[in-house]
């Protein structure tokens, strides 16, 4: 529920930046059903600005802005909703547009949902909801430092490490992971292989010859699923091996692996 309630967050907070005069309208309707799990379709309408249909492939990405002179009134939306768009792809759904220059906006995204069952049945050790409430109970507070130059992926990130009460500094490459791993004594360590400046593997080298950081929690993050690449990091000095895109559950349950150690 918290990657759908951000994805909305987003969606209404843009509507209510463009629209001066008029309503804002958000919707829910199911498009698909099964016998545990059901698609569901959220539309955020608005009577706002609106946005040319050349314009609108761009909103997703990064960065982008429409409108040099609309940017300027309104502010950027590029990385909300290219997060939007990630947090999307991770319940299962897609994210889209419908719109015209001044005649308002519809944006729409879809999530499949689990269903949950009447029946009073033990949840399996590794649900969400026993990670992230295991979290919450054992180890709110507990100091993570993420190392990630990605903006998207730190946001995505950082939002599900502070939902279940984790404290979070940030560091967007390999020296700067270094230096503040210097200075702080974290509980985990999470740690982006391919990184500018200093990659992963050598921030961690580094790190495990720093006073009393031998032995801290480094648990690497990379796309890269081959064996040989979860040896390298291994070599280098990492703890556990985190293989991108991973689900919140994942996260959270090498966390709680890591940290009652």
């Amino acid at each position: 529920m918290l990657r759908l309630g951000q994805v909305l967050l987003n969606l209404v907070n843009n509507a209510i930046k463009f629209t001066a005069h008029g309503s804002i309208t958000v919707t829910i309707s199911q498009t698909r059903e099964s016998a545990d799990s059901a698609l569901l379709r959220f539309d955020v309408r608005d009577t706002g600005i609106g946005i040319a249909p050349e314009d609108q492939a761009l909103l997703f990405t990064a960065f982008e802005q429409v409108d040099s002179s609309t940017s300027r009134k309104y502010g950027g939306t590029g990385l909300g909703l290219a997060i939007s768009k990630r947090l999307v792809h991770l319940m299962g759904g897609e994210i889209g547009v419908d719109s015209k220059a001044g005649a308002g906006s519809v944006f729409w995204f879809t999530a499949l949902l689990e269903k949950i069952a009447n029946v009073e049945e033990p949840a399996p050790a590794r649900s969400l909801e026993v990670v992230e409430q295991q979290l919450k109970n054992l180890h709110a507070n507990a100091f993570i430092l993420l190392v990630e130059d990605d903006l998207i992926n730190q946001e995505v990130a950082k939002l599900q490490l502070e939902s279940v009460g984790l404290k979070v500094d940030l560091a967007e490459d390999g020296e700067q992971a270094v230096e503040m791993a210097s200075r702080t004594a974290y509980d985990v360590i999470l740690m982006d292989v391919q990184m500018p400046k200093m990659d992963g593997l050598a921030a961690t080298r580094a790190i495990r010859v720093l006073p009393n950081r031998a032995t801290v929690p480094i648990i690497s993050m990379t796309a890269n699923a081959f064996d040989e690449d979860r040896q390298a990091c291994l070599g280098a000095g990492m703890s556990d091996h985190l293989g991108k895109p991973f689900m919140p559950e994942e996260l959270y349950a090498v966390l709680l692996k890591w940290l009652k150690k």
